[in-house]
């Protein structure tokens, strides 16, 4: 018996598959962030917009290219509070292109509690009704 396997190229936010594994509300707003990482043996860093927000990850749009599975330390420039909220660890989940989704690996527990406090205070629609990983 043959077996042969089918590759489908989906583009990220119109994936009925992709949009299944979400796990949390992504909202989507616009501010700020810079984030960096190491590719190979070079340091990135780059500035980007937040297109979309949930408690476990974000949905952005940057001006320097990542890959998939790369860490990054994200530092986000919530209209909260003067200081950036900091992420010390996260991982690319997607990209394609400018476009790229992050899922936040540990965030203390203030960081938590300031994420859920933005989110509660700050924004009133969901964006995506069945919420993805990040």
């Amino acid at each position: 018996m043959r077996q042969t396997r089918r590759t489908v190229r989906v583009e990220p936010h119109q994936s009925h598959r992709s949009i299944e594994r979400r796990r949390q509300v992504r909202r989507n707003l616009s501010f700020g962030l810079m984030y960096s990482g190491v590719s190979g043996e070079d340091v990135l860093i780059g500035d980007g917009t937040v297109v979309d927000l949930s408690e476990s990850g974000l949905g952005l749009r940057g001006d320097v290219p990542v890959q998939a599975d790369m860490e990054l330390t994200l530092f986000l420039y919530l209209p909260d509070r003067d200081e950036p909220l900091s992420i010390l660890e996260s991982k690319v989940v997607w990209n394609a292109g400018p476009l790229f989704g992050v899922i936040f690996n540990d965030l203390s527990l203030p960081d938590v509690e300031r994420l859920r406090s933005f989110l509660h205070t700050h924004v009133s629609q969901p964006s995506v009704a069945n919420p993805l990983p990040s």
